[in-house]
C-alpha cells in the first residue's frame, strides 16, 4: 500500500476528532433532555392539590367564599378569601362544599436510560378510582345536595331574607309589619286579632308616615270589633324650632253599638297644626303645639246621615331613644269643647328589637268624648311582635 502522505494524515486526523466531538456533544445532549425530563415529571409531582373552594352560606342570605378549617363542636372555623379565619356557629350557617376533586390524578414518571437518551418514555396509566372513594364521593355530593337545601328554606323562610326582600321593593322607605293576636275560652268563645302596617321615610326638613290597621274581635261567632283604620301624617321643620304638620285619619267601624243600636260609621279626621319643639337631640325630642281639626261622619247604620264640625285642640308629642334597643313613643291631645265635656286621647308605645328585621313593642291607647258624637270610647292595651325593614 502506498503511504499517506502528510496532508492526508492531517486531513483523517481532523475527522476523526470532529467525529469524537459529535459523539460526545450528542451524548451530552441526551443527558441534559433525560435530566430537564426528570426534573419536570419531579415537579409535577410535587405541586401541591388543587384547593377547594368552600362556600359559607348564612341563613340571611350572605356567602362567604373559602376553606372549612375544621369544626369544634357547635363552631365552624372557615378561612375565608377576603376576611381571613371566621368563627361562626353551626346553627346559623353551613358550608357547601367544592364540586371539583381535592387532588388532582397522581402522575407516574419514568427517567429514561442514560445509555439511550433519545428513546420515547411511556408515561404509566392512571390508576383507577377505588370503589370505597367512589362511595365517599357520593356521599359527599349528597351531604352537599342536603346543605343546598337547607340554605334554600333558610332563604324562603328567614325573617333576615324576608325582610331584605321587603327592603328591596320599598327602597328608601322603612316601616314595620306587626300584629296580634289572642284565642279564650272560658263562659264565651271569644278571639282578638290585630295587623298593622308602618310605612315612613325622612328627608333632611320633611318627614312622612303612613299606617293601616285592621282590628276584629268576635265572641261566639258574633263581630264585636271590626274596624278599619288609616292614618298619616307629614311635618316639616322650618327651623330647629318651629313646625307644621298635617295628620289626616280615616276610620270604618262595621260592628259599631252605640246606646244599644247599631252604629255603622265612617269618620274622616283631617288635622292642621302648628307647633315649637322642645327638644330636638338625637336620643329625646318633645314637641308641642295647637291644631285645627275638621271631623266628618258618615252615619250607615239605620238611616244614612252625615256630620261636620271644626274644632281647635292642643296636643304634645314624646320620643325616646333608650339603651338595650328599646324606644319610648307617646301622643296626647286634647279637645276644648264648650256645650259637651272635653275629649282627649292618648296613645303609648314600648318597643323592644329582638334582632336586626324582629321586635316586639307594648301599646296602650286611650279615647274619650270624641267631639265627632259618634266614635266609640275605647281602652286598648296590646301586645304587638313586628317585622322590621
Amino acid at each position: 500500500m502506498a503511504k499517506k502522505t502528510v496532508k492526508q494524515k492531517r486531513r483523517g486526523n481532523v475527522e476523526t476528532a470532529m467525529t469524537v466531538r459529535n459523539v460526545i456533544r450528542k451524548g451530552l445532549l441526551g443527558l441534559a433532555i433525560g435530566w430537564l425530563a426528570s426534573a419536570g415529571a419531579l415537579i409535577k409531582a410535587a405541586e401541591p392539590p388543587a384547593q377547594t373552594r368552600d362556600t359559607l352560606a348564612f341563613k340571611d342570605g350572605d356567602r362567604v367564599h373559602g376553606r372549612l378549617v375544621r369544626q369544634e363542636g357547635g363552631v365552624l372555623v372557615f378561612q375565608s378569601e377576603r376576611f381571613g379565619e371566621v368563627r361562626v356557629p353551626a346553627a346559623d350557617a353551613v358550608v357547601i362544599k367544592d364540586e371539583k376533586p381535592a387532588a388532582s390524578k397522581p402522575v407516574v414518571a419514568a427517567t429514561p436510560a442514560p445509555a439511550a437518551p433519545s428513546q420515547p418514555v411511556a408515561a404509566a396509566p392512571a390508576a383507577p378510582i377505588p370503589a370505597p372513594a367512589a362511595a365517599t364521593a357520593t356521599r359527599g355530593k349528597a351531604a352537599e345536595h342536603d346543605d343546598e337545601e337547607r340554605v334554600r328554606l333558610w332563604e324562603r323562610f328567614s325573617p333576615s331574607v324576608l325582610t331584605a326582600h321587603v327592603r328591596e321593593f320599598f327602597g328608601p322607605w322603612h316601616g314595620r309589619l306587626s300584629f296580634s293576636t289572642e284565642v279564650v275560652t272560658d263562659i264565651a268563645e271569644r278571639a282578638n286579632n290585630s295587623y298593622e302596617a308602618l310605612l315612613r321615610r325622612k328627608w333632611p326638613a320633611d318627614e312622612v308616615q303612613m299606617t293601616a290597621r285592621y282590628d276584629y274581635s268576635q265572641t261566639n261567632d258574633i263581630a264585636t270589633t271590626d274596624l278599619v283604620k288609616l292614618a298619616g301624617q307629614w311635618r316639616r321643620d322650618f327651623s330647629k324650632v318651629f313646625f307644621v304638620q298635617y295628620r289626616p285619619t280615616g276610620e270604618w267601624n262595621r260592628a259599631s253599638v252605640l246606646r244599644g243600636r247599631p252604629n255603622d260609621y265612617v269618620l274622616l279626621q283631617q288635622e292642621l297644626g302648628t307647633g315649637y319643639q322642645l327638644v330636638t337631640r338625637a336620643s329625646r325630642k318633645a314637641r308641642l303645639g295647637v291644631s285645627q281639626n275638621r271631623f266628618d261622619t258618615w252615619n250607615t247604620a239605620v238611616t244614612p246621615s252625615h256630620v261636620s264640625r271644626s274644632v281647635q285642640s292642643l296636643f304634645e308629642e314624646t320620643e325616646f331613644t333608650l339603651p338595650w334597643r328599646i324606644t319610648i313613643s307617646q301622643r296626647g291631645v286634647w279637645y276644648p269643647v264648650a256645650e259637651q265635656p272635653d275629649g282627649w286621647e292618648n296613645r303609648f308605645d314600648l318597643s323592644k328589637k329582638l334582632t336586626e328585621t324582629l321586635s316586639t313593642s307594648l301599646r296602650h291607647e286611650v279615647r274619650r268624648n270624641n267631639p265627632d258624637g259618634t266614635a266609640l270610647d275605647y281602652t286598648r292595651l296590646k301586645l304587638l311582635f313586628g317585622l322590621d325593614f
